[in-house]
């Protein structure tokens, strides 16, 4: 069709002499409601309407008592509700679409003929009977009680039924002329749309079997596995593009719109360690490097480290103990009596049970309530409250913010607030202390005093001075028995020299090196003679020689370790201070011995520390004890 044509003035609705009466509202004859246009071979739908516009079109016809004479049913449906297969020899983006032959007038005696349509649960049911026209004189009586299709579609648009009738299965009724109930219409369900899916390709559940032992026996408190390790490369999600839905209708012709489709992006799931890679299956989320695969519950984002991440804490149902080769965090809490082993652990829970570090720094981020911390080399840290907890470093520094009832050692012990606790270490700082028993080589403590009934006990650690006292008497013994032994060797060389062989044959040596005699080969036997009688004890002499130098050489390394021992004893005495800026309550301060070569003071079990802090220390050198004041106390070995 050309523009031209398109453009043209329509024909009128009808054939001369129809009758031209209409309903208020309803189209004028010799009109066509815009969206529809006739032309000679038919009419047709203006595609470049919107949908709404036709519709209100075609409402216009039927409602002006007319119908489409030649009604292509499945175009009208696929034009106004886009139902139903593509239009055959309907270029895609056509303006025009035909759907009809013409425009007719709906007689009333012919209106008759249908009867009301009873519609429930989404489909119309009609009652097909013959029926008798009266009161009209027709040339085809047949034609007066048949039925026909085009007139149908109208009368049920009238009656409410404007989409899904089953126009082929009318059709056939209305040929067959058979009586009966017929679905006629049904409601087109509504295709739900199909989200976007995510697929997990790791296997992330944790086995739940007891882990077996090296001697094959099985620990029912730990599990076969924990967190799952990927290689680089591997694929650890998949994308599953959704799908859009299709709309249904019900029998008004009301649209029953399906849910929106949610897209994803797989990228935005992209954390530390993974990228998205698209190949010919599908959309991947991929590891770009060894470690595990770990879930932020949180944001959802997926990533590979070698941290291990736990959102589910430690107890019997989810991890049992655990024994860790990598660096751990755990989310969750720790509870009671369940252990985890590892290196570089961090805990955002709380802490029940029990922590123990090969290395690293152990990071809690909440409290330690009746739970063991130990660390064999690194930092402990505590960002809430400790309470009737152990907290153990060998190598490393404990900080805890509060401390309750606690036992702490450790080369260093940082403490906020500390209440009722035993703590021993190389160097202590704590800014209040109440009730405590603290043990330090240098203590430094703002403010001390009693808690309750509870005694405040400070104990300065000083090196046993009498180990190096005793090694320096050892050292000077040794030194001096080498001096008599050299005294013993010189008077035996002084013995040696006086003998008169020993005299003569030295004297003679003596004149011969300096030329002051020359031997005649006469003399010369007699000579040699005299230096083998006096050959064995000029040996002797040589020897006790040799043994005089190595005792100076002896004498002179003991005199250094001598003074090595002094300048350790020094050191260890200036490193022993107590320092109490306030005292507030009755505080006792005394001097705790140590050896100093029996290794760290604080190395010792809980046990332990408590009874030796606890314990009478009435032998002790007390060095303060007051309610009041302040002291700065440092030790003195003279």
């Amino acid at each position: 069709m050309s523009d031209h044509s398109f453009e043209a003035s329509p024909p009128t609705l009808r054939a001369p002499g129809s009758e031209s009466s209409h309903k208020s509202g309803a189209p004028k004859a010799g009109s066509l409601p815009p969206g529809l246009v006739c032309l000679r071979d038919g009419l047709f739908f203006d595609t470049t309407l919107p949908v709404p516009e036709l519709l209100m079109a075609v409402g216009q016809v039927f409602a002006a008592q007319d119908y489409f004479v030649g009604l292509h049913y499945a175009v009208f449906l696929k034009v106004l509700y886009n139902v139903g297969p593509p239009l055959a020899n309907v270029a895609e983006g056509a303006r025009l679409v035909h759907f009809a032959a013409r425009v007719a007038r709906f007689e009333p005696n012919r209106r008759a003929l249908y009867r009301p349509v009873r519609v429930e649960d989404g489909v119309a049911e009609y009652l097909f009977e013959e029926r008798e026209l009266r009161g009209a004189d027709v040339a085809d009586p047949e034609r007066v009680t048949r039925l026909d299709f085009d007139e149908f579609v109208a009368e049920m648009w009238r009656q409410g039924v404007r989409f899904g009738i089953d126009a082929p299965l009318v059709e056939a009724a209305i040929a067959l002329g058979r009586a009966g109930k017929v679905g006629v219409a049904r409601r087109l369900e509504v295709v739900q749309g199909r989200d976007a899916m995510i697929t997990n390709l790791q296997d992330m559940n944790r086995s739940y079997v007891p882990r077996q032992l090296a001697n094959g026996r099985l620990d029912l408190l730990s599990f076969k596995s924990h967190s799952p390790r990927v290689r680089r490369h591997a694929r650890l999600l998949k994308k599953t593009p959704g799908a859009e839905g299709f709309p249904g209708y019900e029998l008004s012709g009301q649209m029953l719109a399906p849910t929106h489709c949610h897209d994803l992006e797989l990228a935005k799931l992209a954390g530390l360690g993974t990228a998205v890679e698209s190949r010919r299956d599908g959309e991947f989320l991929i590891a770009t490097q060894d470690g595990y695969m770990n879930v932020d519950p949180a944001s959802g984002l997926v990533s590979v480290d070698a941290k291990i991440v736990s959102y589910d804490g430690v107890s019997n149902r989810t991890t049992g103990n655990l024994q860790l080769s990598a660096e751990y965090e755990e989310f969750g809490e720790v509870q009671e009596l369940r252990r985890v082993e590892g290196g570089d652990i961090t805990i955002h829970g709380d802490v029940f049970g029990i922590i123990n570090s090969r290395g690293g720094k152990v990071l809690l981020h909440r409290n330690v309530i009746g739970g063991s911390v130990q660390n064999a080399d690194g930092d402990i840290e505590v960002k809430g409250i400790a309470s009737g907890a152990v907290l153990q470093t060998k190598s490393g520094t404990v900080f805890v913010e509060r401390a309750e009832s606690c036992i702490i050692s450790g080369s260093r012990v940082l403490i906020g607030h500390a209440s009722n606790c035993e703590i021993i270490a190389d160097e202590v700082q704590v800014e209040l202390a109440e009730g405590c028993a603290i043990a330090g080589r240098r203590i430094d403590i703002d403010g001390a005093g009693p808690r309750k009934q509870i005694d405040m006990l400070v104990f300065a650690l000083v090196p046993d001075m009498a180990g190096f006292n005793d090694k320096v008497a050892e050292i000077e013994n040794k030194a001096a028995e080498l001096g008599q032994a050299a005294i013993r060797c010189h008077q035996e060389i002084d013995r040696i020299n006086h003998l008169p062989e020993v005299r003569n044959y030295q004297l003679l040596s003596e004149k011969l090196r300096k030329q002051e005699l020359v031997l005649s080969p006469d003399q010369v036997p007699q000579f040699q003679k005299m230096a083998a009688a006096a050959a064995a004890e000029l040996k002797t002499a040589g020897r006790l020689w040799y043994e005089i130098q190595q005792m100076d050489v002896k004498k002179t390394q003991l005199l250094d370790q001598v003074s090595d021992t002094m300048r350790e004893r020094r050191t260890a005495a200036g490193q022993s201070r107590c320092y109490l800026r306030n005292v507030n309550g009755e505080t006792l301060v005394r001097s705790m011995i140590f050896d100093v070569q029996g290794g760290p003071v604080y190395d010792k079990a809980p046990k332990d520390i408590k009874a030796t802090l606890r314990g009478s220390k009435t032998s002790a050198k007390a060095i303060f004890s007051g309610s009041s004041g302040a002291l700065d106390w440092v030790f003195d070995a003279s």
